[in-house]
């Protein structure tokens, strides 16, 4: 049996999870949070991109269940003998995809070639030739590099079939839910969410699903074969580096947010709610902090860091979980040094909220000031803090993307998208340019950034309050049909919502 290793990251990940799953389960338990939250769940635009963005948090979540593979007995060691464990940790998805992790080419092959795309010297009927050499594993099982387009064809058309197929099972699903649910007939719920007539869009989900679904299906059935999108300078696959790329973004802008909200919330309401001197200082610290360039500060704190890790190797057993640590350590030096700007929000809100008669009232029936900002103060800014730490996700993806482009972001044994960028970089000057590295990493980025900012929109429109108020005077007094478990009488007073 393997032996299960635990890195700081993937702890962050799974309380995530649970924490994702205890929100949800606050949310179904409370009515006017969860009315608050219905618009985002009726936006098409939202739920598409909060399919996405579970893909990639279930791809995040399966790559860090970590392991150490257990190695063979050696020839005549005693039965009791205690196991060996192998050194390299592995994750489950390394595991599933095993064969794009070894398959290391010597240098650059575009995507889908079998040939490399540098060329080098043979000795062709005792005379050296410069040609471009046979990969060791894209296009191997060919015996005729001629078979090469039917092979592909032959195996895209399976593994688009096989994905069209999950596909239909999964509309089927969703159909027979929602039939099951409203009472209708699974034909009849099939053809409401073909036109998107459901109260919940599930059209969109199933769409964005089908795409991801499809390409799933491609990739499976083409992959082990041919690199799918080419290996970069070193052979190794790009297509594997930008799948083990998701759970670094996910670790640094989830991790990253979090470690930013306390300094902020503290600091912030603290600042709104006593104003005078108090007020001054704190604005006196986070005007100082961001006078101070980002980059050069997280730079300074990364290197002290490295030399720490330098000088105690021995603190870690293998290399993988070295490099988590200067990972989780990274995240925390940008959420202690991104505050200011939540903090300043949380400031001007406070100051308003601190002036309402409630407040005051409160005030003059002696509750403790601990008390006001606890029960009065901080539940009123908590739309604020959501939005922004939705907002800063993506903002803090892009943001690692920079730091690693100027070499102080995430370990180089760490697959990242900036690592990808960082690499890719020198390769626009050859001719011909090598553009696949760069280009798969702008595209996984895009898609998470894109995600992540589309529901933030949806978030943000929901939570606001000045948005909800503009919502509501554009709103048209139209009640829905009885649909998805909400009655004619139930759904009058959402739709104003």
């Amino acid at each position: 049996m393997p032996k299960f290793v635990f890195l700081a990251t993937d702890v962050v990940l799974l309380l995530l999870i649970a924490a994702i799953a205890f929100y949800i389960w606050h949310v179904r338990r409370t009515p006017q949070l969860a009315a608050t939250w219905r618009p985002v769940f009726r936006d098409p635009g939202a739920m598409a991109s909060l399919t996405v963005l579970s893909a990639f948090l279930l791809m995040a979540a399966v790559d860090s269940i970590h392991f150490r593979p257990l190695l063979a007995a050696a020839p005549g060691a005693a039965a009791d003998a205690a196991p060996a464990y192998s050194t390299k940790t592995l994750s489950a998805l390394d595991l599933a995809l095993g064969r794009a992790m070894d398959a290391k080419e010597k240098t650059y092959s575009p995507p889908l070639a079998i040939r490399s795309f540098d060329k080098e010297s043979v000795l062709v009927e005792g005379k050296p030739e410069r040609v471009y050499p046979r990969l060791t594993y894209g296009g191997a099982h060919l015996a005729d590099e001629a078979e090469r387009g039917a092979d592909l064809a032959a195996r895209s058309a399976a593994g688009l079939g096989a994905g069209a197929l999950v596909c239909a099972l999964l509309w089927l699903g969703v159909a027979a839910a929602r039939a099951r649910r409203n009472g209708l007939t699974v034909m009849r719920s099939a053809v409401q969410v073909a036109r998107g007539e459901s109260e919940i869009p599930w059209r969109a989900v199933v769409i964005t699903a089908s795409l991801i679904l499809l390409f799933a299906g491609w990739a499976i059935a083409v992959w082990p074969h041919y690199h799918v999108f080419g290996t970069d300078k070193t052979g190794n696959d790009v297509l594997y580096q930008a799948l083990k790329s998701v759970r670094t973004a996910i670790v640094i802008g989830t991790l990253a947010t979090l470690a930013t909200l306390p300094f902020a919330i503290v600091f912030g309401i603290t600042a709104g709610f006593f104003r005078g001197w108090i007020d001054d200082v704190i604005q006196y610290l986070y005007t100082t902090l961001s006078a101070i360039p980002s980059v050069l500060l997280i730079a300074a704190a990364v290197l002290m860091i490295q030399v720490f890790i330098d000088k105690n190797p021995q603190m870690y057993e293998t290399g993988l979980e070295r490099a988590d640590v200067r990972l989780f350590l990274l995240a925390i030096i940008i959420g202690v040094t991104g505050w200011a700007t939540l903090a300043r929000l949380l400031r001007a809100e406070t100051l308003k909220i601190s002036q309402l008669d409630y407040v005051q009232a409160a005030h003059a029936f002696g509750v403790s000031n601990a008390n006001i900002m606890r029960r009065h103060v901080f539940p009123n800014v908590m739309h604020i803090v959501l939005i922004m730490a939705v907002l800063d996700f993506s903002g803090i993806v892009l943001y690692e993307a920079v730091l690693s482009y100027v070499g102080v972001g995430v370990d180089p044994t760490t697959n990242s998208f900036g690592s990808m960028i960082n690499a890719g970089r020198g390769e626009l000057s050859r001719n011909p340019v090598v553009w696949w590295n760069l280009a798969t990493a702008f595209v996984f980025m895009i898609a998470m950034v894109l995600a992540a900012n589309l529901f933030a929109g949806a978030v943000r429109e929901a939570f606001d309050p000045r948005a909800r108020a503009f919502r509501i005077r554009r709103a048209k007094p139209v009640v829905p049909a009885q649909e998805d478990g909400i009655t004619p009488t139930a759904a009058a007073p959402l739709a104003a919502r």
